[in-house]
C-alpha cells in the first residue's frame, strides 16, 4: 500500500510539471551579453554557401527573460540566415517573443550565401547585424564576410540529363576538358590573376594544348577535384619571387575550404595529374596545399618536368608521386606527407638539387623520400632507374629513417647523394649490411653525408623549413651543384647551405 501511494505521488508530480506551457518571464532589459560582438565569416566565393557560425547569448539575471525580437538588421533581403535555439523563424531573418531562461544561454547558428555584388565594391565586405529587442534596450552583434567573386570550372549537364565525365584508362570519372573558347569564360586554358578559380571535378587539358597560369592566379579544388594533363597536353605554372608575405606572385592551389580551421587539412582535394604521354611540363613559384597527391607524374614522354620554387605541404598520400618519370628539381620544399613526401618510384630519371624533403607525419610508415624500381600491381614490374641524383639537399623528418632506397634485381637502381644532410638511425644494426646505406664507405653512391644532424628548421608545423647560421646544414653544400638564388630569391653564398633556403637570422 505504501509503494502505492508513492508511485501514485510520482506520477501526479509528473502530470503537473507535464501540464505547464509557459514560463513566467520579465522583459529583456537590454542586459544580454554575448560570445563575440562582431562574428566574422570567413572569405566565401560568390553564391556559394559558407560554413556555419555560432554566436552564444547569455542570461546572467536570476529572471526568465523574454526577447521581444531577434532579427537581421537588413530585413528579409539579408544575405545572412540564422537558427536561434533550433528555431527557424521568419525565413531565418526574424524571431519573436524568444525566452532565455535565468542563468542560461541560447545558440545562434548563422551561414551566408552572397553575391560579391552585395558587397562593399571599395573593400569586397558584405556586412548585416543581429539586432536583439529595440529602443532603447536594442543590442546588437555586428555580422562581416568577405565575398571574393570568382571563375567557376566545373563539368556540364548534358542534353540527354547526363554530367560531362573523362575517360581515363577504363574507367569515367567527373570531370571536362577545358575550353579555350568557352562562351562564358573565356580561354580556360589561361588562368589569370585576376579573380581566383574554382574548379569542380577534374579539368582536363586536351591534347595538343597548354594550360598556362600565370604570376598570382590562385586555383580553388572543390572536393574530389584537380587537373588532368592528357597525353601530349603540357602544362605551364609561371609564377615569379614575391615581395611581401602575400605571396602576391606565387601560383597556389589548394582546396576551396577558406576558413583558418581548414589551412592545415589534409585531403582536401585529389592533385595534379600528369598522365602518360604528357609533354613540356613546367613549374615555378608554385605552392600547394592539402591535397590526396600533390603532383602525380606517370611515364612522361621523354622531355624533363621542370619543377623549380615549388612548396609542397599537407599531402594525405604524396607530396609528388613519381612513376617511371623523368623530373629536374630545384628548390623544392615538400613537408609533411602520409606515406613520403617524394616518391621516386618503378624506375625513371630524377635529378633533385638544393631540395628540402621534410616529413613529420604522425605515422611510423612515412618517409621523406622513397626511392624504387619497380610497380606491385597484378603483374609485379620491375623498370630501371636511370638515375636519382640528390645535390646539396636535405632529407629529414621526424622518424628513424626518412629515407627508403628499394631495389629490386630486375632492372637498373643507380642513385647518387652529393652533399646532402640525411635522417637515417641504424636501429638495431637492421640495414648494417645493406648495401644501399654504406654512407661512410661508398663513394660511388654517397659524397660528403651529414647524418642525423638537426636542420634546426624554424618551425615546422608551420610550414617553415627556414635555417639560420646554427643550423647544420650551414656552409655545407658543394659550389658544383649551386642554384644562385634560393626558393624566396635571396642570393646564396659561397659554400652554399644545403636545402631550399639561403640562411638567414631567425625574427625575434
Amino acid at each position: 500500500m505504501r509503494q502505492f501511494v508513492f508511485l501514485l505521488f510520482i506520477g501526479i508530480l509528473i502530470s503537473l510539471s507535464s501540464c505547464r506551457t509557459d514560463f513566467v518571464t520579465v522583459p529583456s532589459t537590454g542586459d544580454l551579453e554575448f560570445s563575440k560582438d562582431t562574428v566574422y565569416l570567413d572569405t566565401v566565393f560568390t553564391n556559394i554557401g559558407s560554413s556555419t557560425y555560432t554566436l552564444k547569448v547569455y542570461n546572467h539575471s536570476k529572471n526568465d527573460i523574454n526577447i521581444p525580437s531577434i532579427k537581421l538588421g537588413k530585413g528579409l533581403d539579408s544575405k545572412y540566415r540564422m537558427t536561434v535555439d533550433g528555431m527557424q523563424g521568419n525565413q531565418g531573418k526574424a524571431f519573436n517573443n524568444v525566452t532565455i531562461l535565468a542563468k542560461d544561454s541560447l545558440y545562434i547558428f548563422i551561414e551566408t550565401t552572397a553575391n560579391s555584388a552585395d558587397a562593399n565594391p571599395a573593400d569586397f565586405l558584405y556586412t548585416d547585424q543581429i539586432q536583439f529587442d529595440s529602443g532603447a534596450n536594442l543590442q546588437n552583434v555586428e555580422l562581416v564576410t568577405l565575398i571574393q567573386d570568382a571563375v567557376f570550372l566545373y563539368p556540364k549537364r548534358l542534353s540527354d540529363g547526363t554530367t560531362e565525365t573523362l575517360p581515363i584508362g577504363d574507367q569515367k570519372i567527373y570531370g571536362f576538358y577545358l575550353n579555350p573558347n568557352d562562351p562564358v569564360n573565356g580561354n580556360e586554358l589561361h588562368f589569370t590573376k585576376q579573380k581566383p578559380y574554382v574548379i569542380y571535378g577534374y579539368a582536363a587539358v586536351p591534347s595538343g594544348k597548354t594550360a598556362i597560369f600565370d604570376a598570382g592566379a590562385r586555383v580553388y579544388f572543390h572536393a574530389n577535384s584537380g587537373i588532368i594533363l592528357t597525353s601530349n597536353a603540357s602544362i605551364n605554372v609561371n609564377g615569379t619571387n614575391s615581395s611581401t608575405d602575400k605571396l602576391e606572385n606565387e601560383v597556389i592551389f589548394e582546396g576551396d575550404r577558406l576558413e583558418p580551421d581548414f589551412a592545415d587539412v589534409s585531403g582536401q582535394w585529389g592533385t595534379i595529374w600528369l598522365t602518360d604521354g604528357s609533354t613540356n611540363n613546367q613549374f615555378n613559384h608554385l605552392t600547394i596545399k592539402n591535397a590526396s597527391i600533390g603532383m602525380l607524374i606517370q611515364n612522361n614522354d621523354g622531355t624533363t618536368v621542370k619543377i623549380k620554387n615549388t612548396q609542397i605541404y599537407n599531402s594525405t598520400n604524396y607530396g609528388i608521386l613519381a612513376q617511371t618519370a623523368k623530373i629536374s628539381g630545384e628548390n623544392i620544399v615538400i613537408n609533411n606527407a602520409g606515406l613520403a613526401g617524394l616518391a621516386c618510384t618503378y624506375g625513371g630519371d630524377y635529378t633533385f638539387t638544393h631540395c628540402t624533403f621534410n616529413n613529420n607525419w604522425n605515422s611510423s610508415s612515412q618517409v621523406a623520400v622513397l626511392v624504387n624500381n619497380y610497380f606491385l600491381g597484378a603483374v609485379p614490374e620491375e623498370k630501371n632507374l636511370v638515375t636519382a641524383s640528390f645535390n646539396n639537399c636535405i632529407i629529414y623528418g621526424s622518424y628513424s629513417n626518412e629515407m627508403i632506397l628499394d631495389k629490386k634485381p630486375g632492372a637498373t637502381f643507380e642513385y647518387q647523394f652529393n652533399n646532402c644532410l640525411l635522417k637515417f638511425n641504424n636501429v638495431s644494426n637492421k640495414f648494417t649490411n645493406d648495401p644501399n646505406y654504406q654512407f661512410n664507405t661508398d663513394a660511388v653512391h654517397y659524397n660528403s653525408i651529414l647524418l642525423n644532424t638537426a636542420p634546426k628548421f624554424l618551425n615546422v608545423s608551420q610550414n617553415k623549413l627556414n635555417i639560420d647560421g646554427t643550423s647544420a646544414a650551414f656552409a655545407k653544400g658543394n659550389a658544383a651543384y649551386l642554384i644562385p638564388f634560393d626558393i624566396i630569391g635571396n642570393t646564396r653564398t659561397l659554400p652554399p647551405d644545403l636545402g631550399a633556403y639561403q640562411n638567414m637570422p631567425f625574427p625575434k
